[in-house]
């Protein structure tokens, strides 16, 4: 593929890529912005409707 080099072991196993950012930068900074998001640590999820109440309590405590 033009741009990209790979890094072969001493079998010919592909262990590592060279990009040449000039050409595939755009396309690796999306590809980086993938790989930090699936190792960010999970949140767990709040159902819409207790969140919904929780602002709406909220917003009744700073209005009064």
């Amino acid at each position: 593929m033009k741009g990209i080099k790979y890094v072969t072991d001493d079998t010919g196993a592909r262990v590592a890529a060279q990009v040449d950012l000039a050409q595939w930068g755009e396309e690796w900074r999306d590809f980086l912005d993938g790989l930090e998001a699936e190792n960010e640590p999970k949140e767990p999820s709040v159902p819409w409707s207790e969140l919904k109440a929780e602002m709406e309590g909220a917003s009744r405590r700073v209005r009064a």
